[in-house]
């Protein structure tokens, strides 16, 4: 059944009340048109229970906007969702991406991931090309899909919002990764499931590095906002040391926005409940609105919390990941880097779940905690044990 208006509705029932879904919920495409924006494709979903949420077709089928019932969720930075075409991935000094970083979800990898690093390319057996250089957070962000397909799915009485496309990031004497996203929505549903599959299309052995910035806004950001999630152990903080409580800011509780503030990161080391999920919450008890995000731990062993409370840019980022914040030639040094063969593949399935009113944030709150508690401090001690990720081919 659909969950539309209040009423359970079957198939024949909400067509007997419309001439199309689309009346209710629907995805459609559209082609931004103005300003750095222009000729974008975009997707926009509405599943008919306040939730709507836009996928950029042309920068990796990342999620743009994001709201329910007309409240944001999603963050919009000054950037703005800018046309690829306008990139300079090597530009000042590989810190360009900042220039287009906008968005509940932007993708990074799929083969570097976190800051600035030059590495061997001698698997790519190409005498001219010893080294590689990647910029911050790889370029997999701003390469457009391809897109296979969108619509809407009947199974009986249910129905599913979905999109499809492939996002390849090739080179010649270089990587052939591809990245296959689905993303589906429930008509009059309040979770959007992400299915990310990354594949080898090339005959090179390749390093594989993934890593989701979701970042979350204002309303849901706001102070005293709460940041819930089931850590295990506070690993590493990149303010540490003297400057640790500098900034009077903690991981738990969220301020109203500061002035030059300098960002924060924090990586925790998630438990998992008995199925291998992490739930991770941010929520906002005043507005009754929050955003809780469910990676696997077997598919992202570790998360970093990103706080960039800065006036003007103000966003706090759930960042599931594949590696330590170490990066990627530490990642190859402790033997931790994913090397991918031709035909080899990765998996990745992640759950966005808006939780509209305090009956939903009380039941995530329950959820997390059934799982694991958190350091009742803001400023918990740092084991610096970043954890051997076990099982790397």
């Amino acid at each position: 059944m659909v969950e539309l208006f209040g009423e359970s509705l079957t198939r024949r029932q909400v067509a007997e009340r419309s001439g199309m879904l689309s009346q209710f919920a629907g995805v459609r495409l559209v082609t931004l048109g103005d300003g750095v924006e222009r000729g974008i494709r975009m997707l926009e979903f509405r599943t008919g229970s306040g939730l709507r949420f836009t996928v950029l077709v042309d920068r990796a089928m990342d999620i743009a906007e994001c709201e329910h019932n007309g409240r944001a969720i999603g963050w919009h930075s000054p950037a703005g969702f800018r046309n690829p075409g306008l990139h300079e991935y090597e530009g000042e000094g590989g810190l360009a991406w900042a220039r287009s970083f906008s968005g509940l979800l932007v993708t990074c990898g799929l083969d570097h991931i976190l800051f600035m690093n030059e590495v061997s390319a001698e698997t790519y057996v190409y005498s001219p090309k010893q080294t590689v250089k990647h910029s911050l957070h790889g370029r997999v962000g701003t390469i457009p899909a391809r897109l296979t397909g969108y619509g809407e799915s009947w199974n009986g009485d249910t129905c599913t919002l979905w999109a499809e496309g492939v996002v390849q990031q090739s080179a010649v004497f270089g990587e052939d990764l591809h990245l296959i996203r689905r993303i589906e929505a429930d008509v009059g549903g309040n979770e959007i499931r992400l299915t990310d599959r990354v594949v080898n299309h090339g005959f090179y052995k390749t390093p594989h590095m993934y890593c989701y910035h979701i970042n979350v806004g204002h309303p849901v950001l706001d102070e005293a906002a709460r940041y819930l999630a089931p850590i295990a152990d506070v690993v590493w903080a990149a303010h540490a040391g003297d400057a640790y409580q500098r900034q009077g800011v903690g991981y738990r509780q969220l301020p109203a926005p500061k002035l030059d503030f300098h960002e924060q990161v924090w990586q925790h080391e998630m438990a998992a409940s008995k199925a291998g999920e992490v739930p991770v919450a941010l929520v906002n008890d005043r507005v009754g609105l929050g955003l809780e995000v469910t990676t696997l731990k077997s598919q992202f062993p570790c998360q970093y919390e990103w706080q960039n409370l800065q006036a003007g840019q103000y966003a706090l980022g759930i960042e599931p990941s594949t590696h330590h914040v170490l990066g990627n030639q530490a990642a190859r040094d402790r033997g931790e880097m994913i090397w991918l063969n031709h035909g080899d593949e990765r998996r990745y399935d992640t759950v966005f779940r808006v939780l509209d009113g305090a009956g939903a944030i009380a039941a995530s709150e329950a959820r997390i905690r059934a799982v694991s508690g958190q350091p009742e401090t803001d400023y918990p001690a740092l084991s610096n044990n970043h954890l051997p990720i076990a099982g790397r081919q």
